[in-house]
């Protein structure tokens, strides 16, 4: 697995003498190298791209086939692309094989869409001016998508942008992340395979500090991007007259009252909050729990805690693992170390095992102005803090920049209703943790957390126009 592995420009593999590395960041052995590119091969790349959306545009039948078609040969490789997969994100075998199987529903979800997506029929003699007029709306293709995927889900996330592109009839140029672009460029193979025309799906393997070239780049419609709302942010504020989807951040909270299942939701966290070292936007990681339940909560959290398995990604017991460099482990150590200096109790972990990699951490009586509650760690680390009264859970779960996903566990339905109704949330769960997701739902969030919702009904839809055609019979 360490050869290097061409990029993809109109269907023809380019090598260059100068590459990438790809290293595992937990052992940091080369796992492979990628072409280093330049804006020559994003000019190439979405040349390519218009060109064959305006000379051979594929009809619809045809892309949903295609998309069946990689779904199972997603299915038939799935080993395989959960070995690459683990292997560059230092993800654990068993939950990136949980990826490569939430990819396939991703695909499956994007053929449904490409067949069924359709437009509406105007009543326009509503109006007295529309009398003997006929109209009707149809989607067209946005045009070329740039899409810019990020590190912690290598394979579903990039499907969540590729597929709904190709349903929509638009061909893609995918900047993957930089540190994960093997499992992007065997994806590729797969859709080469299953009959995707040249030109299609077009990836370049060019450093961040090259990818502005593409969200700049005049012949590109649309930017769809995962990744840090600084960056996000500054991709909108690049290309205003573009439309640039965002899926960002969240410092995922949960409120747990008194009458809800605790022990469950102290399950469910063990998973939420630490599952990829917390490396998911929607991780778990502020927790409001009643006073009266407080204590025992952290004593039962810290029992789950501690039944994680930290290791070797390839080893299927293997629960957490590495973050993927290490300057963001010195950087997830430093936030908990900053809140502990200020006053946060420490109830487990907080330190790092033998083989470097930090192990989960539950903080104690954190507050909001701590770097842990009101930035996102994206690391191993869940923070609690007790309230007294359900509506100041409900204020300190807003108290953020984010807004993507939020949770309450509780048997009251007033109180359910009442949580969706205050929390300001792209979405909001009752008794689940906000960690869950299902790839055909609307998700997004509002505010530092984006401006889209994926799912590909959704994100389909986006990278189409409404096209309103009125016709007039002789």
């Amino acid at each position: 697995m360490s050869d290097t592995t061409p990029m993809i420009i109109n269907g023809e593999r380019i090598a260059l003498d100068e590459t990438t590395e790809v290293h595992s960041p937990y052992d940091g052995r080369l796992i492979g190298s990628v072409p280093r590119g330049n804006a020559d091969h994003i000019n190439a790349a979405v040349a390519a791209a218009k060109k064959v959306l305006a000379t051979s545009p594929m009809p619809t039948h045809q892309r949903a086939e295609i998309l069946d078609r990689v779904a199972d040969l997603i299915s038939e490789r799935s080993d395989d692309l959960a070995a690459i997969l683990s292997a560059e994100s230092a993800k654990p075998i068993t939950t990136s094989t949980g990826e490569v199987a939430r990819a396939i529903d991703t695909v499956r979800f994007s053929s449904a869409v490409a067949r069924t997506m359709g437009g509406d029929v105007l009543q326009l003699d509503a109006s007295s001016a529309g009398v003997g007029k006929f109209g009707y709306t149809k989607r067209v293709p946005i045009g070329v998508v740039a899409a810019i995927s990020p590190f912690n889900f290598p394979l579903n996330l990039v499907c969540h942008k590729v597929m709904p592109a190709i349903a929509a009839g638009c061909p893609v140029v995918l900047k993957p992340a930089s540190s994960t672009p093997l499992t992007a460029l065997a994806l590729a193979d797969l859709l080469e395979e299953a009959g995707l025309p040249a030109g299609w799906l077009n990836i370049v393997t060019v450093p961040g500090s090259v990818a502005n070239h593409l969200v700049d780049h005049p012949d590109v419609a649309m930017v769809t991007f995962t990744g840090s709302p600084e960056v996000g942010w500054g991709i909108r504020a690049r290309a205003p007259q573009k439309k640039v989807s965002l899926e960002l951040g969240n410092n995922s909270p949960i409120v747990i009252e008194p009458d809800a299942d605790w022990k469950t939701a102290a399950a469910k966290i063990k998973g939420a909050g630490f599952s990829f070292a917390g490396q998911s936007c929607i991780s778990t990681q502020r927790v409001y729990v009643h006073q009266s339940i407080h204590d025992a909560f952290v004593a039962e959290l810290v029992a789950q805690v501690n039944g994680i398995v930290v290791g070797d990604p390839a080893d299927p017991a293997t629960d957490v693992s590495a973050l993927i460099d290490s300057g963001e482990t010195d950087r997830v150590e430093s936030w908990i170390n900053d809140a502990v200096g200020e006053g946060a109790g420490l109830a487990v972990g907080g330190t790092r095992d033998i083989n470097g990699v930090l192990v989960p951490t539950v903080l104690t009586e954190v507050s909001p102005d701590m770097k842990v509650c009101s930035g996102e760690v994206f690391g191993p680390v869940v923070g609690v803090a007790a309230y007294t009264e359900f509506d100041e859970a409900l204020r300190l779960a807003n108290d953020s920049n984010y807004g993507l996903q939020a949770a309450v566990f509780t048997a009251d339905l007033a109180k359910a209703m009442r949580a969706a109704d205050v929390l300001d949330y792209g979405g909001v769960l009752i008794n689940e943790v906000p960690t869950w997701r299902a790839d055909h739902m609307p998700y997004g969030g509002l505010r530092d957390s984006g401006n889209t919702r994926e799912g590909p009904a959704y994100a389909a839809k986006e990278m189409t126009e409404e096209r309103l055609i009125v016709m007039q019979p002789r």
